[in-house]
């Protein structure tokens, strides 16, 4: 196994003090003074339903207390039809914790499909309002497309991965946007890579790491075999000096490592261990700066096996779709969309995760296939935790056409979102049969769910300097 020096060998940074911006000054600050989540923003979708309308952002009542527990209680509809709404973020989170003046205020949602940006007013949390839109064609100018990671910067400006070129196709980039929410640029020099998905940065390392999906017009039209045979899928880790915006170091993954998707390094911000999971081969990946070499690393840790189903012709893989960190940097949690699983794993020693539980809800195999009555369409998806790291939250749609490959019940039925309380102490997961969130029953038609954020910073988006 790796000989990377682990978590422990990290003192933890704890000054709260100088903390004048957005976020919390450290991540167990967020642990200590952020406050349960009450509300969810959740990215909301008709694209590939019969339902002929535009995507949403559902603002979700998570307050035990409240009347409206578990309900869509608000929904920031947007202009325009086929946008594919997906992976969202803030304007601004806890890298940029010393900037007086700035404000965690405004959610950046792009679209998939029409590389349309929203911006979206969110000072009422309950209430938010779309502000402006960016079309595609601004967009379109910079020879980038298909938008997907949202992270705020620094200096108070917004990166967004862009998946493909003007025409859909490679190479990717990524595309800046100032304070104003005005396209700056491409943020790197073209041609720095060719395929581009997910990506995370530590700058007190000056270091970033970005994964690989696949052309857009590779993977809109949902998943077909002989991409991957021809190599039209991806298998690397790019590293970049972030400071420069250039690649430094690629890491093939090889065939245990196709289709790289969610990235993320450790929340302390003296850290260069990371995490990827590798959907295709169903693995997870352990990434390091190894300090002999000073260049970058990265072991397989995590492998779930593929299972025997009647109606597959092959094995079934477990497909982990989406992963994310503990504040606290202690359990890694994730989702196995085909197999119908999510999971937790001790990363104390980030080379050697411990399975600590996981939960078998929906999917192909989940021994829970309904939850209050209402049947499960799909395998859990993506996946939300507390800051306080005691409860886990997770939708079920993946991206429209791969819904209707692999669930084509998802567009009938529209999908949920359910919950589990985690025990951080003992390492357990127990689903909260309690918890239901229908996307079945907008009044419009089902729709489906994929991204969540809370209005005050989470696991999957604050960055720490």
């Amino acid at each position: 196994m790796s000989d990377a020096s682990t978590p422990s060998d990290v003192e933890p940074d704890h000054d709260h003090d100088h903390h004048e911006g957005p976020g919390y000054a450290t991540p167990q600050a967020a642990i200590e003074e952020g406050e349960r989540e009450r509300l969810a923003y959740v990215m909301s979708l008709y694209v590939g339903t019969d339902v002929d309308a535009p995507d949403f952002v559902s603002v979700v009542d998570l307050d035990p207390d409240s009347d409206t527990y578990c309900d869509i209680v608000d929904r920031i509809e947007l202009p325009n039809r086929g946008d594919e709404l997906h992976h969202f973020g803030w304007n601004a989170c806890s890298s940029s914790c010393h900037m007086d003046g700035l404000e965690r205020r405004h959610l950046i949602v792009p679209g998939q499909r029409s590389s349309r940006i929203h911006v979206i007013d969110a000072q009422d949390r309950r209430n938010p309002e779309l502000e402006t839109v960016i079309e595609p064609e601004e967009v379109f100018e910079y020879d980038l497309s298909a938008p997907h990671t949202v992270h705020c910067i620094p200096d108070g400006e917004i990166l967004i991965s862009m998946l493909g070129d003007a025409d859909g196709e490679l190479p990717g980039g990524f595309l800046e946007l100032n304070e104003d929410f005005e396209i700056e640029g491409r943020w790197e020099p073209p041609g720095e890579i060719e395929m581009n998905y997910d990506y995370w940065y530590q700058p007190r390392q000056n270091v970033m790491v970005s994964s690989e999906w696949a052309a857009p017009k590779t993977y809109y039209p949902g998943f077909d075999l002989e991409d991957v045979e021809e190599g039209n899928y991806g298998q690397r880790l790019h590293f970049w000096d972030w400071e420069a915006g250039t690649v430094e170091q690629t890491i093939d993954l090889g065939e245990e490592g196709l289709i790289p998707l969610e990235v993320r390094f450790l929340h302390t911000p003296e850290s260069t261990h990371g995490f990827v999971g590798a959907a295709l081969s169903s693995n997870v990946f352990h990434f390091w700066r190894d300090e002999e070499s000073e260049e970058y690393r990265a072991e397989k840790v995590i492998d779930f096996e593929s299972r025997e189903h009647d109606d597959w012709d092959m094995p079934v893989p477990a497909l982990p779709t989406d992963i994310l960190i503990s504040m606290d940097d202690r359990y890694l949690f994730g989702s196995n969309w085909l197999h119908g699983e999510v999971w937790m794993y001790d990363i104390s020693d980030p080379s050697n995760p411990r399975r600590a539980d996981s939960l078998s809800v929906g999917g192909t195999f989940g021994e829970v296939q309904e939850v209050q009555g209402r049947e499960l369409a799909a395998g859990p998806q993506m996946v939300q935790l507390s800051l306080d790291g005691e409860r886990l939250y997770w939708t079920t749609s993946l991206f429209s056409s791969w819904d209707d490959q692999f669930y084509p019940e998802e567009a009938e039925r529209g999908s949920v979102m359910l919950k589990a309380d985690v025990d951080p102490r003992n390492g357990t997961l127990e689903l909260d049969e309690d918890f239901l969130v229908d996307w079945g029953e907008c009044s419009e038609g089902p729709a489906r769910a994929h991204e969540i954020r809370w209005p005050d910073g989470d696991c999957t988006s604050d960055v720490w300097q």
